[in-house]
């Protein structure tokens, strides 16, 4: 690993606008970005494939019913290619090592998948968490098409963000959405969403002294 890669690591509330924000910091760093769908091209890129992404989407695990087929090709992986389904634990685990060779292999952004704590021992490491008011969400969740009325908008993100921190504080020995879990955490609803992500490249900028 370059010992000059960094990572920045973006938990986020359902509908506060976390994925725009962390697009925004790695346009302006220069550096790459993933999110599920792009960890998932990634993984087919490396022949890996993509569904330990798509079949664990932040959810608390089914240990009886997340069995589902699975085979991989790639090196790094060959410990998961010798079964013919996959539980959500050794799902967890393959997901985990394709995010580590994703943090080895260039400075990145990374949005979810309990990245934070998957890289806990990473040198270079920066933990955001993203959050706003319900009402905001909503709004934001109504504005991008996920739902049509303000009362789906509130129930998909209840049940989403339920979602994440029972996958989250099952994996973790720390807490979802918890302001000790992060170096920071920002309300997205105070400022607009460039001077959220200015105030991210700042810190970022500062605590790796990047550009010295």
């Amino acid at each position: 690993m370059d010992e000059k890669n960094f990572v920045i690591t973006i938990g986020r509330q359902f509908g506060s606008g976390g994925r725009e924000i962390g697009k925004l910091v790695a346009e302006r760093l220069g550096i790459a970005y993933y999110d599920k769908e792009l960890l998932c091209e990634a993984a087919k890129n490396a022949g890996v494939s993509p569904e330990f992404f798509e079949k664990s989407d932040e959810k608390f695990p089914k240990f009886f019913s997340g069995l589902f087929s699975f085979t991989m090709g790639y090196n790094p992986y060959t410990l998961y290619a010798g079964s013919s389904s996959i539980s959500d634990d050794t799902l967890y685990r393959a997901q985990s090592d394709f995010i580590h060779s994703v943090a080895e292999k260039h400075s990145c952004v990374i949005v979810g998948r309990s990245a934070d704590y998957v890289l806990r021992d990473h040198p270079r490491c920066a933990n955001i968490f993203i959050h706003a008011p319900i009402e905001e969400c909503v709004k934001r969740i109504v504005r991008r098409g996920d739902k049509t009325t303000p009362e789906q908008a509130k129930a998909l993100a209840e049940k989403t963000n339920k979602l994440r921190a029972g996958y989250y504080n099952f994996y973790s020995d720390k807490t979802w959405g918890d302001a000790k879990t992060y170096h920071m955490t920002i309300d997205s609803s105070s400022m607009p969403t460039g001077d959220v992500a200015a105030i991210i490249c700042d810190y970022v900028t500062r605590r790796f002294k990047l550009g010295e």
